[in-house]
């Protein structure tokens, strides 16, 4: 079963995440909720999870409750391991001991690969120890290999901010005592939102995305955006629902033997870079597109130049990586 909100490449989310400002307000909810329920007790703190339960074990079966649903109250960081694999053992001790410590803002699925293939294809690991993050639904890459620890530090220490300031996600209540029975923050103490005027359309675009219709995904979005042009799911998931349509009939091999051949050729390049990013590679994709328009012209730098603004929408404006890039495409063009 593919993992419901991840897409066909394992690293481009397809069901695009709700805009901050809705996160932001479940957040609120979830903070006053756990305001509500009170401090401490001789029982443990009233819907707390102890402080081993923020490192867990995960297979396919579990995937969707334990990472996905999850994910939408506080961010999963994933770590494919093996038992085999040396370096897993020296990075695994220090995820652990890291997000342990991070006091419920962070949260680590551990995945066997030998025991979960699926999991392992689906997010397009090439080699172990690999790891990832899933925020609200949405799969990034965070490293590969056993980095060193200050640079894992500083990796989590990112990713909690944007999990705060994008997504408005907060983390979980930890008894410190290891008590708690169990559940997020505020789960139970906050008002279910309303629904939008536009969720039925978008949930439908989750559902032909599902199905593999990304015609009727993309259909979907352009259906909200032409009431509502600025309704960030739809933008963002538009983008990534018309990057999947361009990339489902390439064949990888020959488009990449085509961009390595033809560095000048511009459809030779975009082909590859919609490549790139759809296998999660976004920095490649970006740079290579950056590296067209430096030496192109004309019409032809003209069509890298906006497939790279349309390759910046499939990640979002808020991503890191994406003024980066904006920097590196002025600097070639003026």
């Amino acid at each position: 079963m593919q993992p419901r909100n991840m897409s066909m490449s394992g690293v481009v989310d397809l069901a695009a995440v709700k805009a901050a400002g809705e996160a932001k307000a479940k957040a609120e909810q979830a903070r006053a909720a756990a305001a509500r329920q009170g401090g401490g007790s001789d029982a443990g703190v009233p819907g707390a999870v102890a402080p081993s339960a923020l490192v867990i074990d995960v297979d396919e079966a579990g995937f969707e409750l334990d990472v996905l649903e999850l994910s939408h109250q506080v961010p999963v960081v994933i770590d494919f391991w093996a038992e085999w694999c040396e370096p897993c053992k020296q990075l695994s001790p220090v995820l652990e001991r890291l997000i342990t410590g991070a006091n419920g803002r962070l949260v680590l699925a551990k995945i066997d690969v030998d025991a979960n293939q699926m999991l392992m294809q689906q997010f397009g690991v090439q080699g172990i120890p690999a790891v990832f993050a899933v925020v609200a639904g949405q799969a990034l890459p965070l490293f590969q290999g056993a980095v060193p620890e200050q640079q894992i530090r500083e990796t989590l220490g990112q990713l909690i901010q944007v999990a705060e300031e994008r997504y408005g996600l907060t983390g979980i209540v930890v008894d410190p005592a290891g008590g708690g029975a169990g559940g997020a923050a505020g789960a139970g103490g906050a008002d279910e939102e309303p629904e939008g005027p536009y969720d039925a359309l978008l949930e439908a675009a989750v559902v032909a995305l599902d199905g593999g219709d990304l015609g009727g995904a993309v259909q979907a979005y352009k259906n909200v955006l032409a009431d509502d042009p600025a309704n960030s799911e739809a933008k963002l998931g538009l983008a990534q629902a018309e990057l999947l349509a361009r990339v489902q009939h390439m064949d990888p091999q020959e488009v990449r033997a085509a961009a390595a051949a033809n560095p000048t050729d511009p459809a030779a390049q975009i082909a590859a870079a919609d490549l790139d990013m759809a296998g999660g590679h976004v920095q490649d994709a970006f740079g290579r597109l950056v590296d067209a328009v430096r030496v192109t012209a004309g019409d032809d730098r003209d069509a890298v130049r906006v497939r790279l603004l349309e390759l910046f929408e499939v990640i979002g404006a808020d991503d890191p990586r994406v003024p980066a890039a904006r920097t590196a495409l002025a600097r070639v063009l003026f």
